[in-house]
């Protein structure tokens, strides 16, 4: 056997890429489709919502996959993608959430999207909620709050599943789960303020969404036997700051507020650490039987993003504080960081995989993994490109990284790189936040021919799915630091 050869990847690990529906297919009018919480958040995370869809929102254009699909699968199985995750905008279907009737040419059109998807023998890896709620069901119902999004949800997860289970073997009921906490409207649709929004009513919100993640995986393994469903978390390994104990529990206390998603998903009910946790926050809960007995419905995998990890300690005043990511913390004063202050740490990523696997001894899928950076469009050789090397050596490092957990013992399904073609960020709403291994000529002011063109990272990435990771360099590990501001 050749040096080449040796990969720790498995035969038939699912290689590909990841996108989001708000952040991609623009068209947020077209053919029927409702408003989402995506249209009247023109800034992301960062800033407040507005009353209607403005001009500014990038989103409402997006990168017009919409209209491109054909042209951005056929780009993607150049590369050899195995896998596309991708989601459904749920107003696209059901325009205002709670309709008695679907929107039939919302349907037709992912029907399209699928069949593309097959002539290129790329698998569709499906988000059934990706942080595009449709907008009524925020401002009629303050979103999950209401036990009433719960049918609501049930209702739109059936006529997918009966509609799409021929085409679509796997299933994911909702991104970054545990990210309400920190975004309750982009990730919740809750209306209430954050400043005013209760710790029993977000967590009720918690509790229903839940509920109907299970129910929807029930569903699914009644209605399409050979479907995997999982859950997906926004994964962040927390280290204690020092090693003081007073810092180790609280790393382990701030891990326990996004482990509670997990346990409950794969182990079907709710840790004590997360009851006494309610018990000492004054935060009752509606739970009845029925709840108890819908979550026993497990996933068959956990799915989960991952870019960095934080630090955590019980000090007061204790500064550098990490607030470029949803979840917060403490910057790691050993990390080098992104342009956008996310920290870089490689290792983490086989970290969490362990930990994951040993806790829920679950198959573990890494759908999101990338780069935010500022990419400059260049001319090499009469071709227009990017020299990414910075995102080159980060994503080698990182599989680097998951390959030592497979070895470790791990089993992993398969790795979507984020953002596999430039989108509109979800944290910040830009476009100069690119993740892609394509560039897409828009800019953040909206202008642009919205062309594509591939980065030099196309290839790279090329090559290591052709040889399922065979090629990656693992002195790759010493050299991402030196690609990243400090």
């Amino acid at each position: 056997m050749t040096t080449a050869a040796i990969t720790p990847f498995p035969p038939g690990f699912l290689w590909g890429g990841a996108t989001a529906a708000n952040q991609l297919e623009g068209a947020y009018d077209a053919d029927g489709k409702g408003l989402s919480i995506q249209d009247v958040a023109p800034q992301g995370i960062e800033g407040p919502r507005t009353p209607a869809p403005t001009p500014d929102n990038l989103k409402l254009v997006g990168i017009d996959f919409y209209h491109r699909y054909e042209q951005d699968i056929a780009l993607f199985a150049e590369m050899g993608f195995k896998v596309l995750r991708l989601s459904i905008a749920w107003s696209r279907i059901f325009p205002h959430g709670d309709d008695a009737i679907p929107n039939a040419k919302g349907l037709a059109f992912y029907d399209r999207v699928f069949d593309a998807c097959a002539r290129h023998g790329i698998a569709p890896l499906v988000t059934l909620s990706h942080y595009e709620t449709p907008l009524h069901l925020a401002e009629q119902y303050n979103g999950w709050v209401s036990r009433d999004l719960i049918g609501f949800y049930e209702r739109y997860v059936r006529v997918l599943f009966d509609r799409y289970g021929s085409k679509v073997k796997f299933w994911l009921t909702f991104n970054e789960i545990n990210s309400v906490l920190h975004a309750p409207f982009l990730s919740g649709a809750i209306s209430t303020p954050k400043d005013q929004l209760s710790l029993s009513d977000l967590y009720q919100a918690v509790h229903h969404e839940l509920v109907a993640s299970a129910l929807a995986t029930r569903i699914a393994h009644e209605m399409i036997p050979d479907a995997k469903v999982g859950c997906m978390i926004l994964a962040m390994p927390i280290y204690p700051l020092t090693p003081h104990p007073a810092d180790v529990l609280a790393a382990m206390q701030a891990d326990h507020l996004n482990l509670m998603f997990g346990d409950v998903h794969a182990r079907g009910c709710y840790p004590g650490y997360a009851l006494r946790y309610f018990r000492e926050h004054g935060i009752t809960l509606d739970i009845t039987d029925e709840d108890r007995e819908c979550l026993t419905n497990t996933v068959d995998f956990v799915s989960f993003s991952y870019y960095m990890s934080v630090c955590e300690t019980a000090d007061p005043g204790s500064q550098r504080t990490a607030e470029t990511n949803i979840l917060g913390g403490k910057n790691n004063p050993t990390l080098k960081a992104s342009e956008w202050g996310w920290q870089i740490d490689p290792a983490g990523l086989r970290i969490v995989c362990n930990q994951f696997w040993d806790r829920w001894g679950k198959p573990l899928f890494v759908v999101e993994n990338g780069l935010g950076a500022k990419d400059r469009l260049v001319e090499v050789d009469g071709v227009r490109t990017v020299l990414d090397d910075a995102r080159i050596a980060y994503l080698n490092d990182h599989l680097v990284a998951l390959g030592e957990a497979i070895t470790d013992g791990v089993q992993v399904l398969g790795y979507t790189a984020w953002g596999c073609i430039d989108l509109v960020s979800f944290t910040t709403a830009q476009m100069s936040k690119r993740y892609g291994f394509i560039y897409v000529d828009r800019n953040d002011d909206g202008t642009g021919t919205l062309e594509r063109y591939k980065k030099k990272s196309f290839d790279w990435y090329a090559e290591v799915i052709a040889t399922n990771g065979a090629s990656l360099r693992r002195e790759g590990l010493r050299t991402t630091a030196s690609c990243l501001s400090s």
